[in-house]
């Protein structure tokens, strides 16, 4: 039975991972934001310290005793942040948590990025772990922050950390308190999905992302990286496929890219003057003309990682968006 620490653990791919940690038998402490939604943990029966990733005391603290720390604090609603808020949390926040395992001498540390830090590959090909990073990809501040991350725990591991990587795919499943993909949902059940960009994106199960966690503190090689993805499919093919999970007509037309360039200005413009938190940035629409699609077959290959159904994730993540007033049907009377 290890102990475990998971930071970010009230978050939707921590949470879930707790769940299946405790489920394991191991014992979990969790460290999260005060403000972070605490929902997700209320009924976990695990060890639960609020503070901040960049308070070194506090992360030695939630650290020391622990033989396995998974870190999966960052800043995931990138757009709905301050550009200097995303590199503190991303890249000192990691430096500190670093920093803390090896103080303590933790036997393994799983560090959680994302595809986002390997890069936009080019087209007609699948990225890889080995993919360059791009020139675009470092103008984004989330994307190279994470990047930056990936570095801090190269640094620790060349100080001695025993430490891997994952770079998960764009999450589906239940548990999903911020809504990153739960909006698609609204929008399917509204009718307002008339058409989607050109491009496709690489989607992956939340349980999928917990067993290679979890397979990756087990069997990862240290100083590897490992991408989690799922299926890489075409915004028309994700579209198609909640459209029939909502019941309702899937989009008919695909927007050409010259017309992404302008209206992603439209959206950081009403982005910067509006009260309302951002559901989407420029930043998203830019990429819709990209076919962001990665291999998976390392993952596959050295941690026994599973390829599991879009269409059955999305189905689950419905679910339980509906089953915890997330998400209603559509009144057709009222049109909500």
């Amino acid at each position: 039975m290890a102990r475990v620490l998971v930071t970010g653990g009230s978050g939707f791919v921590g949470a879930n991972l707790v769940a299946a940690l405790l489920k394991r038998g191991d014992t979990v402490r969790i460290l999260r934001r005060k403000s972070s939604v605490s929902k997700s943990i209320e009924a976990f029966d695990c060890e639960k310290i609020v503070g901040d990733i960049l308070d070194p005391l506090t992360v030695s603290k939630a650290v020391q005793g622990c033989d396995t720390v998974f870190h999966l604090a960052s800043v995931v609603a990138y757009w709905r942040a301050k550009k200097d808020v995303v590199y503190r949390i991303n890249v000192e926040g990691t430096r500190t948590v670093m920093a803390a395992c090896l103080q303590h001498r933790v036997n393994r540390v799983v560090h959680t990025s994302t595809i986002a830090a390997i890069g936009i590959p080019k087209s007609g090909e699948l990225a890889t772990e080995q993919t360059p990073f791009d020139p675009r990809s470092s103008q984004m501040a989330y994307a190279d922050s994470k990047r930056l991350g990936e570095i801090e725990v190269r640094q620790a591991i060349a100080r001695g950390l025993n430490a891997v990587i994952v770079n998960p795919a764009q999450v589906m499943g239940p548990g999903d308190h911020g809504m990153y993909m739960g909006n698609i949902f609204k929008s399917s059940l509204r009718g307002t999905f008339m058409a989607v960009p050109i491009g496709g994106l690489c989607v992956v199960d939340a349980h999928a992302v917990v067993l290679g966690l979890m397979s990756a503190a087990d069997k990862g090689r240290c100083g590897e990286r490992y991408i989690l993805g799922g299926e890489n499919l075409s915004y028309m093919e994700i579209a198609q496929t909640l459209a029939n999970i909502v019941g309702k007509k899937p989009p008919r037309y695909i927007v050409p890219n010259w017309v992404l360039k302008p209206t992603a200005m439209v959206v950081d413009a009403f982005n910067h003057v509006t009260k309302i938190p951002a559901t989407i940035c420029g930043e998203h629409v830019r990429l819709g003309a990209e076919f962001l699609y990665y291999d998976s077959s390392k993952a596959q290959a050295e941690l026994d990682f599973p390829i599991l159904p879009f269409s059955d994730a999305a189905q689950r993540a419905y679910d339980w968006y509906r089953a915890n007033g997330y998400i209603t049907k559509i009144n057709k009377k009222s049109g909500i």
